[in-house]
């Protein structure tokens, strides 16, 4: 299992505008592709002193699912035109962890949103 990893950071004015944009119209957007291999998406916020940091994490079975979603250059970031406008900047690139192990507290399974 993989983890890419992302980051983007907005202007505090544009912080909430883009979180409602992952979750309204992007994250459904990719769900909806129903890409094989593709287990789902995650998004973290952080604000900073002059910006908010925006971390997301999609989880895939395998590096050819990561192929299906972002193309052969699979480390590319995929930011739409829609979010770019949101951005302040962006990582031009994701990372990719192979996931070794997960340990939940004891009588705890995974949040839900």
């Amino acid at each position: 299992m993989l983890k890419r990893i992302w980051r983007g950071w907005t202007r505090a004015a544009d912080a909430d505008a883009y979180e409602e944009l992952l979750r309204s119209t992007i994250f459904p957007a990719i769900v909806d592709q129903a890409i094989e291999g593709f287990l789902g998406i995650e998004l973290l916020r952080r604000p900073l002193e002059a910006e908010v940091e925006f971390v997301t994490i999609m989880t895939f079975v395998d590096q050819a699912a990561v192929v299906r979603f972002a193309g052969p250059a699979r480390d590319t970031a995929v930011v739409p035109p829609a979010a770019r406008k949101l951005l302040s900047r962006y990582d031009s690139h994701a990372a990719h962890y192979e996931l070794k192990t997960t340990r939940h507290a004891q009588g705890q399974g995974s949040p839900t949103a």
